[in-house]
């Protein structure tokens, strides 16, 4: 599986996503669904843009007991969507039920990753308010080891934490990566961040671009950007 660019459509409607999308000219690039616009529109913004050709990555970031998260992602396994994901802190229990709950009958199922810890989470925050005291890049290999055990396909993290992850884990083991913005940009929220070249340079399978593409003068420009600084 080679690397790709995912662009974050953060947006509040249906409306402004396509108008964003229609800016994008022929390209068909793989999109997150995020809490926003899945809880503005419901199932029919995945429906509208899977007729349109587009890989969906549904970033709902399930988190509850076990038998909970194993109906609701029996639930998000109609949308065919391509990926989709949970919080590893849910524990392998979780993880596993989440798995066996988005697994088809017919054995089929979207791509499962696993939220280790949020691109704006700073090792001092993560100290303060978890009362977690181990270094950031333990944790998240902590948890992507778990999720890989679970049987997860891959694992959500900074660029700054694929490498030890792939070492961890393997290099099929996916790691997709937001916080990731070009050299000129302003870093927003996120604490945790790189540019996509700088993303390849660490080993990131996928790169979560938001704002630097869907805020940008020329969108297709700055996707062709990325795609030339990550993939190419």
């Amino acid at each position: 599986m080679g690397r790709d660019v995912i662009i974050a459509c953060d947006f509040d409607s249906k409306e402004q996503t396509l108008a964003f999308l229609d800016k994008l000219g022929d390209h068909k690039p793989y999109v997150k669904i995020g809490m926003e616009l899945y809880y503005a529109e419901g199932p029919s913004i995945v429906k509208a843009l899977k007729e349109r050709g587009y890989k969906i990555f549904l970033d709902l970031k399930l988190h509850d007991i076990p038998n909970t998260v194993k109906k609701a992602m029996k639930v998000l396994s109609n949308l065919d969507v391509d990926m989709c994901n949970l919080h590893a802190a849910g524990t392998c229990k979780m993880m596993e039920a989440a798995l066996e709950g988005l697994t088809r009958e017919d054995g089929s199922r979207p791509l499962l990753i696993a939220v280790t810890q949020l691109t704006s989470t700073t090792q001092e925050r993560m100290e303060a308010d978890m009362l977690i005291d181990e270094p950031m890049e333990k944790v998240v290999s902590h948890y992507a080891s778990n999720a890989k055990n679970s049987g997860l396909d891959g694992v959500v993290c900074s660029p700054l934490e694929s490498g030890k992850v792939h070492e961890v884990c393997g290099e099929g083991f996916l790691t997709v990566t937001p916080g990731v913005r070009f050299a000129d940009d302003d870093k927003g929220d996120q604490a945790r961040v790189t540019t996509p070249a700088k993303a390849k340079e660490l080993g990131s399978d996928y790169i979560v671009v938001g704002r630097s593409i869907t805020a940008a003068a020329d969108p297709k420009a700055a996707y062709e950007r990325c795609i030339a600084e990550f993939v190419d």
